[in-house]
Parts: C-alpha cells; sequence; structure tokens
C-alpha cells in the first residue's frame, strides 16, 4: 500500500513483547504523533496494532549489543524521528551508555551513565536509598554471607549485565537476569552454584513480610519531578513476586514522600518506576528496586490519567511546561495474560516465605477483580490486534496462526484509522 499520507514527527520505540509500547503508541497517536516500533520480536503486540505507523525489524540485542546499537541509530538518524522512548532494560542501558551517539540526531530524557550505575547496581541503589532516609532491606553480595539463619532473597546485584559492571564481559555483551531465589530460614544454598547460574556475584537481601506493594513513577528534570503517579500492586505475575497484573492508583502523602526523596538524592532525569513494598510491622515502606523506564504497568498508570508516553514526548521535544500532573484515584486495571500467569504460579510454584494461596479462592478474586473493573492493558475491542499478539505469544505455538496479526514487523507502511 503506497503511504500518501504527509509525513509526522515520530517516537522510536524498541521493544519486544511488553505492554508498555503498545500503551505508548496508541497514547500518542491520540496526541497526533507518529510511531515507529522496532523489534527483534515478529510478533511484537505494538507492531499488530491499528495506530502504529510503522513497524520494522532489528536485530537482537542480546545477540550482539553493537549490531543492536547500530540498528537503533540508523532509525535515530531519520529527519522524523524526534525521539527514542526506553521501555525495556537494554534500551535503558544503550541510551544511557551511547547518549552522546544518539544525541546527534534526536532528544532523549535519560538519565547519564553515573546516574544510571548508581540504579542498575543494586548495592549502589541501597547505599543511595539509605543517604536519602528511605528503607532499604538489608543488602550484602552473595560471597560476603556466612549466616544463613534468616529468611533471605537472592537476587541479581545488576538491573542488566554488561562490561560497564562485569569486567569478563565485551561491549557486544548484554543480557537480564530476573530470577529470585528465596532461601529458607536456616538452608544454607549452593553459593557458587548460584554464582554459575547467575554468572556474577549476586546480592543478598533481609525478607521483609509485608503487607503490600506500591510502585512510585516519575519524570524527572535534574532532580525535579515534572510528573509523580502512584499505584498499588494488588496481583502480580507470580504470587511470590513480579510486576503487577492488577493494579489500583492510589496517593499516599508517605510514598510520596520515599519516592521523591531518593530521586531527589539520586538528582534524577529522566524517567523512573520504583518498587516498594510496606512493611507489615513497621508500616514504612521498603525499597526494593528502580526501574529507569516505561513499566510493565504503564496501561494501568495512562488509564488513571497519568499519561506518561505524552509527558515523555513533552519534556523531550521542549515543551515539559505543558505536562498537566494529575490522575485519577482508585482506577483499577488488568493485564489478563499476567493474570493467566498469577494463576498458573499457584499451581506451579512453591516458596519458603509466601504461602501459597487457594485455588478456589484465587479464581474468585481474580474473576471478581475483572467483572467490578473491566479495564485492560491490551485487550481493546477498536484494536484487537495487540491482544491477538500477546495471547499468540502466551499461548503454545501454533495455538493462534500469525496471519491473524496485522502488520508484521517489517512492514514500512502507514496505518490508518486514526
Amino acid at each position: 500500500m503506497a503511504d500518501t499520507t504527509p509525513e509526522r514527527d515520530r517516537a522510536l520505540i524498541p521493544t519486544g513483547h511488553d505492554a508498555s509500547s503498545y500503551t505508548c503508541v496508541r497514547s500518542l497517536a491520540r496526541q497526533g504523533v507518529g510511531t515507529v516500533v522496532a523489534s527483534e520480536k515478529a510478533t511484537a503486540p505494538a507492531a499488530a496494532s491499528r495506530y502504529c505507523d510503522e513497524a520494522v525489524s532489528l536485530p537482537p540485542p542480546r545477540e550482539g549489543l553493537l549490531a543492536y546499537r547500530d540498528a537503533l541509530l540508523a532509525l535515530a538518524e531519520r529527519e522524523d524521528v524526534r525521539t527514542v522512548i526506553p521501555v525495556r532494560p537494554e534500551d535503558s542501558y544503550l541510551l544511557s551508555r551511547y547518549e552522546d551517539a544518539f544525541a546527534e540526531h534526536v532528544s532523549l530524557v535519560v538519565p547519564s551513565m553515573s546516574q544510571l550505575e548508581r540504579v542498575y547496581d543494586r548495592l549502589q541503589l541501597a547505599a543511595a536509598a539509605e543517604a536519602a532516609g528511605v528503607p532499604v532491606p538489608e543488602t550484602r553480595l552473595l560471597s560476603e554471607v556466612d549466616d544463613w539463619t534468616p529468611e533471605l532473597l537472592v537476587k541479581s546485584r545488576y538491573n542488566v549485565l554488561a562490561d560497564s559492571y562485569l569486567s569478563q564481559w565485551g561491549p557486544d555483551d548484554i543480557d537480564v537476569v530476573k530470577h529470585i531465589h528465596h532461601v529458607g530460614r536456616g538452608e544454607t544454598p549452593d553459593a557458587e552454584e548460584i554464582r554459575t547460574a547467575m554468572r556474577h556475584d549476586p546480592i543478598i537481601q533481609e525478607f521483609v513480610r509485608t503487607d503490600g506493594e506500591f510502585m512510585f513513577t516519575g519524570l524527572y528534570d535534574r532532580g525535579e519531578p515534572l510528573a509523580t503517579f502512584q499505584h498499588r500492586q494488588i496481583r502480580g505475575n507470580s504470587y511470590t513476586d513480579g510486576g503487577g497484573v492488577y493494579r489500583r492508583s492510589i496517593r499516599d502523602p508517605e510514598l510520596e514522600r520515599v519516592g521523591r526523596a531518593l530521586l531527589s538524592e539520586l538528582d534524577w532525569y529522566g524517567l523512573a518506576c520504583i518498587e516498594y513494598m510496606r512493611d507489615a510491622e513497621t508500616g514504612e515502606y521498603v525499597l526494593t528496586e528502580i526501574n529507569p523506564r516505561m513499566w510493565q504497568s504503564l496501561p494501568s498508570t495512562v488509564h488513571a490519567g497519568a499519561d506518561y508516553p505524552w509527558y515523555y514526548w513533552l519534556a523531550a521535544t521542549g515543551r515539559a511546561d505543558e505536562i498537566d500532573d494529575d490522575y485519577q484515584i482508585g482506577v483499577g486495571t488488568h493485564m489478563l495474560h499476567g493474570e493467566v500467569g498469577y494463576l498458573t504460579s499457584v499451581f506451579t510454584e512453591e516458596s519458603p516465605h509466601v504461602a501459597r494461596p487457594s485455588i478456589p479462592r484465587t479464581l474468585w478474586e481474580i474473576g471478581s477483580s475483572i467483572a467490578r473493573e473491566p479495564r485492560f492493558d491490551y485487550l481493546r475491542l477498536d484494536d484487537p490486534g495487540p491482544f491477538l499478539a500477546g495471547m499468540r505469544n502466551a499461548l503454545p505455538t501454533g495455538a493462534i496462526p500469525a496471519m491473524t496479526l496485522p502488520g508484521p514487523v517489517g512492514d514500512r507502511t502507514r496505518r490508518g484509522n486514526r
């Protein structure tokens, strides 16, 4: 199909199977901003949207970061591309690491490499939280632990593994380790086996018993907030941990205080998604981690009126003063694929720290909450492509034929129906 529509400014959105990338496409389309969805995944849900202007292929970043960087730079050099929106950990790292190269062609709202290292290294992040007066679990390297009496968690030390942190890695190497190992009281894990599996010396944190998980997000300009948002996570990808798949927007002054205090300490610039847990004994908000990019639950944020993709575009194009930092409280939303993942975890996972929920109760809670609050990340009657793509990615190969998905990656034509 020939493209006869006049060119307009576009945002470049590198992505995989991320719900937040579809939200960016839909949000920016509402504001008259075009989008280029770039992915190594042929079934990226955002590329299947009728609101996506263009979908192009990228090499897989984890198979060669430099080739991925060069392909992304070639897209950023286009005259119609004004900015790049970070959605994945790899892209957060890449845009900060090579900010000077990208800044020759596009405007970015991303932290400096020194700022990024303070949050991507969870040991440095714990130190920053302590300096800001924000509660944080006791955090040490696995190699420094000799007392396994308390209940503990093993996590990757870094948000991404790359040569900036690991001397044995080269500039072409990058990976993400998300697994969290729950260590029961008195259990002594095989430390060498864990280090081998994680490919570095990970961290140990004390396990904190909580009565809730929460998120504070911000878009910041050199330590000053342009926008903030909060929600409570009711269910995650798993009953033991994971990103939110059922959440509800809130406003809590204490959560706002600890969120702002930490980002002020970091003199932050760009996006920040801070995860907190509320200590069941003290009621304090205890820091979990920071992700300097768009977050998995971004659809819920936009549903509540905090339009971060549009905010990012305004900040990147010199119009930050137009950001209207407001949102509705009490707005609940669901990621349906994530709800299936949560239910699956109740059948298949176990933890020495977290009691397995009742299966009948879980089924009732998921079903009743969807009936009460039928707001979804992907499912839209006016744009079914992303939901079908997400279902195809979640189900066994071949369960939904690829031909049902509009707009395969590589199609450079403009979609209509704005």
